[in-house]
């Protein structure tokens, strides 16, 4: 049976987006196409800006694309999901499948808010069905800042190297106070018990410091992480558990 023209024409577009960022990280090129990027690259923060500004204040799910929903983090994500809506967030994922797909449908089975920051590639990335909005990226660096700038906790479940980047970046900027000490939840103890392990290498060699491995919280349980995420956000930055909504002026568009 053959393809439909409709749905060639968008894996074509697919494909095309996603080798803008490979030819930009490729080198140099003249300074009118790396003007033209940034113009591109700037579009995209506005983009993204726009969109999640009403959002209400967000707790940014990690996790991989790739488990279905009979898996036991999958499980364990809407858990989290329909958690952290039950106490006022409204939860943000990379838009996709697997754990994120999750995480957001258990913010739907709660009746919370349920947003994502969809990246566009060629392969594996559609946005999932519960999703309130979401806002589709050409650049990955570009999703990762929108999922950073307005999270208040970070909840990272089993994943594969997308995750351990997110998790990564998530603890530098907090280590480096380019972002406030907001809590970190690592979820699977036996899943991340070498990277565990790995971590207190860091610290036996001195790449990292005691105080680095207090940046998170590990834990199989969705209740202490829940209590974890409320103790150290709701009260300390005095959040408001009520969604902002755009003035009347103001159209704000989010697919």
């Amino acid at each position: 049976m053959p393809i439909p023209e409709d749905k060639l024409a968008m894996k074509a577009s697919k494909v095309e987006a996603s080798q803008e960022e490979k030819y930009f990280l490729e080198g140099p090129r003249s300074r009118w196409e790396e003007f033209k990027f940034t113009v591109q690259v700037m579009k995209e923060f506005i983009k993204g800006f726009r969109s999640f500004h009403y959002a209400g204040p967000c707790v940014t799910v990690f996790g991989s694309a790739r488990f279905p929903e009979d898996n036991e983090y999958y499980k364990m994500a809407r858990e989290v999901g329909k958690g952290l809506s039950e106490i006022g967030f409204t939860v943000m994922t990379g838009g996709g499948p697997g754990i994120m797909e999750a995480a957001n449908r258990g913010a739907r089975d709660a009746g919370g808010s349920s947003i994502g920051a969809n990246i566009i590639l060629p392969f594996e990335q559609d946005p999932n069905p519960y999703l309130d909005k979401y806002v589709d990226f050409n650049y990955f660096f570009v999703r990762k800042v929108l999922l950073m700038k307005y999270s208040y906790a970070f909840v990272v479940l089993p994943g594969g190297a997308g995750t351990m980047d997110e998790l990564f970046e998530t603890i530098t900027l907090i280590q480096t106070k380019k972002i406030s000490d907001f809590p970190v939840v690592i979820m699977g103890k036996e899943y991340w018990k070498n990277l565990i392990e790995l971590l207190e290498e860091f610290l036996k060699n001195g790449t990292i410091s005691e105080e680095d491995l207090k940046l998170f919280l590990l834990t199989d349980s969705v209740h202490e992480a829940l209590q974890h995420i409320e103790k150290n956000t709701v009260a300390k930055y005095k959040l408001v558990k009520k969604k902002r909504s755009p003035p009347r002026i103001i159209r704000e568009h989010i697919r």
